[in-house]
């Protein structure tokens, strides 16, 4: 089986207005257009090409939800839950209806996520940043009482940054944020910010973005983490993370799990989010792919997903399948045949769905399509 799948933008507000229209080579719609989603979902499945959705055929057993996000602005600081802590979650909140507000779970599974950028620079804040490194950051901001706090905070004994994230968004900081976000933005102006030029300028960004959120500090304690072209990040359960701007193909276990830390009008579950935080600090690697020629590989420690980065230059690529398997064209003239020999000729920010029964498939043309099925 061999099937097209297409699918609306959705309309975040932090979506950009031209990424994927760019990338599609299509005239923008003038609305924000965050991200299309090739998955059986229920958020959002996929669109069939005749009529339906991919949850029709699939019954909605897909591990993994493929799609393209396009960051106009920051996206929310959010974290995701481990498995286990996902079933406990669901569980506690079964008596909740699926859209009350105070619903933290909105299903029993893990959310771990790979993205690998499209543009040719894609940023991000991705994990903790060591507290000596942050606070060498502090150096360079002005004193004041607020910066003051934030410094004898993350030099006390035990859980720092934990105590910090909990201070700031607790609701008894404003003033310190204030003042803390003051320094930032004075700070990134300066042409001796030294080392931490490049970081302050883009949580100064943040802040004119969302003025006075105390997101803006918990940013400022994050690894800011740019792209190139090609490039990936993965981020496992209880990572700290938030998109700021690119475009990139995102792949990740089939879970709409969202605990916000910041950065959002929604919801902030401040003692939820500390429960599933993983407070250990460290850098978070640049994935640059792994293998020599058109394939590159993106491996990851989760059983839900794989990736891979497949460039066409006219000589047809013949890739084996292990189960439900999508091809996404991202730029060129591409086609998918199957071991049936149906093909479908894909335009750029399209996919072709093939089952597991297929065992292999054939793309040809000149261009780059990226292939996403379950962990090997």
């Amino acid at each position: 089986m061999l099937l097209s799948l297409t699918n609306t933008p959705r309309d975040y507000a932090w979506g950009s207005d031209s990424l994927l229209a760019d990338l599609e080579g299509r005239t923008p719609t003038g609305a924000p257009e965050a991200e299309v989603w090739f998955g059986d979902h229920p958020g959002d499945p996929a669109d069939l090409a005749g009529g339906g959705t991919l949850d029709q055929v699939t019954g909605g057993t897909l591990p993994y939800l493929l799609k393209l996000l396009a960051a106009g602005r920051p996206l929310s600081i959010q974290v995701h839950p481990t498995i286990e802590q996902a079933r406990d979650g669901w569980a506690r909140e079964s008596a909740l209806a699926s859209d009350d507000p105070r619903r933290n779970y909105r299903d029993d599974n893990h959310k771990p996520e790979l993205l690998v950028a499209l543009s040719e620079r894609f940023e991000s804040l991705s994990g903790l940043r060591p507290v000596s490194d942050t606070l060498s950051l502090l150096e360079a901001l002005d004193d004041s009482d607020g910066v003051r706090q934030l410094r004898a905070r993350l030099s006390a004994e035990g859980d720092a940054l934990r105590d910090v994230i909990a201070w700031v968004l607790g609701g008894k900081a404003r003033a310190e944020v204030e003042e803390i976000i003051a320094a930032v933005v004075a700070a990134s102006t300066r042409a001796d910010a030294g080392e931490w030029g490049t970081t302050l300028r883009a949580i100064a960004g943040v802040a004119r973005t969302y003025p006075g959120d105390p997101g803006v500090v918990v940013a400022l304690l994050m690894n800011h983490v740019v792209l190139k072209r090609g490039e990936g990040v993965f981020l496992r359960a209880g990572l700290l993370h938030a998109y700021l701007s690119g475009l990139g193909v995102e792949i990740m276990a089939a879970s709409d799990n969202v605990l916000r830390g910041g950065l959002t009008p929604k919801r902030i579950d401040v003692p939820e989010l500390l429960s599933i935080l993983d407070t250990a600090p460290g850098e978070v690697p640049v994935l640059r792919g792994e293998g020599e020629g058109p394939i590159t590989s993106y491996p990851v420690p989760v059983p839900d997903f794989a990736l891979e980065r497949v460039v066409v230059d006219g000589a047809p690529i013949s890739l084996q399948i292990s189960g439900p398997t999508m091809v996404l064209a991202t730029a060129g003239e591409v086609a998918v045949a199957s071991n049936a020999g149906n093909e479908i000729a894909l335009q750029v920010g399209t996919v072709a769905f093939a089952d597991s029964a297929e065992g292999s498939l054939t793309v040809s043309g000149v261009g780059e399509v990226f292939i996403a099925g379950p962990g090997r």
